[in-house]
């Protein structure tokens, strides 16, 4: 019995004549060949955006740019035809946005913000019957939003010292002003204590009066007469009345305090 054996050669024609059958076999519309590469891969607010085609064919007939789940006329973006002299015709969903097509289904969007997110989709027709398609995600990031999200965790923990140190200050700022204003008082209200104590109230309970009398010192030491040597009585201090008045013993104090009036009246003019 013999046993065929194969050549080296003949192995490796018959490998490269059965992946070309393969290729050729496969269906024309499969997304295998073609796929979207971003630049940049996180665009950011106001930055250009550029979506670039890999594995398409030398020539095509046109492709057709989506933003959206759906592939129809509500999701067209616009529509690209080599072979015309205008090539690019605007779809419904472009509206304000700057987009520019390329020659090799390429496409260009200008000053990219939050709301061109989305799915963008795009359909290359090599002829009527093979069409490639592809599709990537877009997330375009807003600049304050990046800006925070990157940088969250340094301004969290800036900020959190930020704050501690400035209760921190405001503390001890408060409690040495507080401080200050108790110490001043307290030495600004000890010599007033003495200087302004009000006199001692004095009430007799026994005396039945309800009134309060205040003691106070007398700036004049007071001295009594010599005579005043006994209590004073009320009804001896009353000055005597006229007839109980003694008669002077000297003659003279009479006619003085009585004169006669008979020597002036005997007074006669004289011409």
């Amino acid at each position: 019995m013999e046993i065929g054996t194969r050549t080296p050669g003949s192995f490796s024609k018959g490998f490269l004549f059965s992946a070309l059958i393969l290729a050729l076999w496969l269906p024309h519309g499969s997304q295998a060949a073609l796929h979207i590469l971003k630049t940049p891969e996180k665009p950011q607010k106001n930055q250009d955006l550029l979506l670039s085609l890999h594995g398409v064919p030398g020539t095509i007939q046109d492709f057709i740019w989506y933003l959206g789940k759906e592939t129809n006329g509500g999701t067209r973006l616009f529509s690209y035809i080599p072979g015309l002299q205008r090539p690019q015709r605007d779809g419904y969903a472009m509206g304000q946005r700057d987009i520019v097509g390329f020659p090799n289904g390429s496409m260009l969007l200008r000053g990219a913000q939050p709301s061109d997110s989305g799915i963008y989709q795009v359909a290359v027709t090599v002829n009527p019957a093979w069409t490639l398609k592809a599709k990537t995600e877009v997330q375009v990031a807003d600049t304050r939003e990046y800006s925070l999200t990157s940088h969250l965790p340094v301004n969290a923990g800036i900020m959190a010292a930020t704050i501690i140190g400035s209760l921190a200050v405001g503390s001890l700022l408060v409690s040495g002003i507080a401080y200050l204003l108790v110490t001043r008082r307290r030495k600004g209200r000890s010599p007033r204590i003495a200087a302004t104590e009000q006199p001692e109230l004095n009430t007799i309970p026994e005396s039945g009066d309800s009134n309060i009398y205040e003691v106070m010192p007398s700036p004049v030491f007071l001295v009594s007469p010599i005579r005043d040597t006994g209590p004073v009585n009320p009804a001896m201090s009353r000055p005597p009345l006229p007839s109980q008045q003694p008669q002077p013993e000297n003659q003279y104090y009479q006619d003085l305090l009585n004169p006669d009036p008979a020597p002036y009246c005997q007074l006669v003019p004289t011409s």
